[in-house]
């Protein structure tokens, strides 16, 4: 039996217009809390997943069962008496022995399919499922082709892998260092300065540098 806590809050998510789905979601992770608990175990991530949703189905859910063809026949027959004893269609029948046998045989089974792990696994590869079967359709705008100009400096070819008129372009045009970037910084500059004149940190050097000649030559005099 699900706790009450947890048909609260699909019930809550219910009444916010959470879809069937959102509010199964709320016994999906009651189970998996109990199994990492310790209180049983589960076989696989979809036995612990099955077992939730099963839960939420008996509680009222109105998460239909599976179409045909999407899961064996007797998971879905399972999924269908659910579905039909939360919509109180089916008086469900109790059964106690049943029961006991499902505790002890979940109980023998290990804590570790519900680990962070295995359930990124289990989501990946229903993903890429997914994908497979074309249920899933990028809702991302398609980017356009990044060109050799749009690119990055080290995203561009070099100049041996380019074809021959480009690499004799390329062989032609002055490598890039240091030095040359250097003296281009520096060319740019005094340009700037004999358009602009120097500007005033410039100015004082020049007139500290004026003053430190003008009192050497005076020493020397004196002497």
């Amino acid at each position: 039996m699900p706790k009450r806590r947890t048909v609260e809050r699909a019930r809550a998510a219910k009444r916010s217009g959470k879809s069937a789905s959102t509010q199964a979601g709320e016994f999906v992770r009651e189970q998996i809390r109990e199994i990492r608990g310790g209180k049983h175990g589960a076989r696989s991530p979809q036995q612990a997943i099955a077992i939730g949703l099963s839960e939420a189905r008996r509680a009222g859910v109105n998460l239909p069962p599976p179409r045909k063809g999407r899961t064996k026949k007797s998971t879905r027959k399972s999924a269908e008496y659910a579905y039909e004893a939360g919509q109180r269609k089916r008086t469900p029948k109790r059964r106690p022995r049943v029961s006991r046998a499902v505790s002890r045989v979940l109980e023998k089974e290990p804590r570790s399919t519900v680990s962070r792990g295995a359930l990124s696994r289990h989501a990946k590869a229903a993903a890429a499922r997914r994908k497979r079967a074309g249920l899933v359709t990028s809702a991302a705008p398609s980017r356009k082709k990044k060109t050799a100009a749009r690119r990055p400096a080290p995203a561009r070819k070099s100049p041996a892998r380019r074809p021959g008129p480009a690499r004799k372009q390329a062989a032609r045009r002055p490598a890039r260092t240091i030095k040359s970037t250097t003296r281009r910084a520096a060319a740019t500059k005094s340009a700037v300065n004999r358009l602009t004149g120097p500007s005033a940190a410039e100015r004082a050097v020049a007139r500290k540098a004026v003053q430190a000649r003008k009192r050497g030559s005076s020493k020397r005099r004196t002497r």
